[in-house]
């Protein structure tokens, strides 16, 4: 078990902080946090977030999966780049959905893990 803060923010049964399940569970978590925060809304650090919430009712097109991969990669690259080597991202923005894949080497053990994140936007 990692000593790291599950996300999103809960409580466990014994009333505590839950905790992620394993180091590669908190990476996920981490990277998912990155994606879905817009850049702002983190009082302490506004520069903070992928802004890809921005992007969610933009018309899908080619220029548009372009934009949401280099974004994702450049945010991923910034902020957890000690962490994780990214592969590919994929993405899709249709009905208020945006669905973003990412393939990622774990740097710590050289581990290829694939992660799949789906958010929806209220209209």
């Amino acid at each position: 078990m990692s000593n790291d803060v599950d996300f999103p923010y809960r409580v466990d049964g014994r009333g505590r902080t839950a905790l992620a399940d394993s180091d590669d569970d908190h990476v996920r978590d981490l990277i998912e946090e990155l994606l879905f925060t817009v850049p702002g809304e983190r009082a302490n650090r506004p520069d903070f977030g992928c802004g890809l919430m921005q992007l969610v009712f933009e018309p899908n097109s080619i220029e548009l999966a372009a934009t949401i991969q280099a974004l994702v990669q450049g945010s991923l690259q910034q902020w957890l780049g000690t962490l994780i080597r990214v592969n590919a991202v994929d993405a899709d923005a249709s009905d208020a959905t945006l669905t973003v894949q990412v393939s990622y080497t774990l740097l710590a053990d050289q581990q290829s893990k694939t992660a799949s994140f789906t958010q929806k936007v209220a209209s």
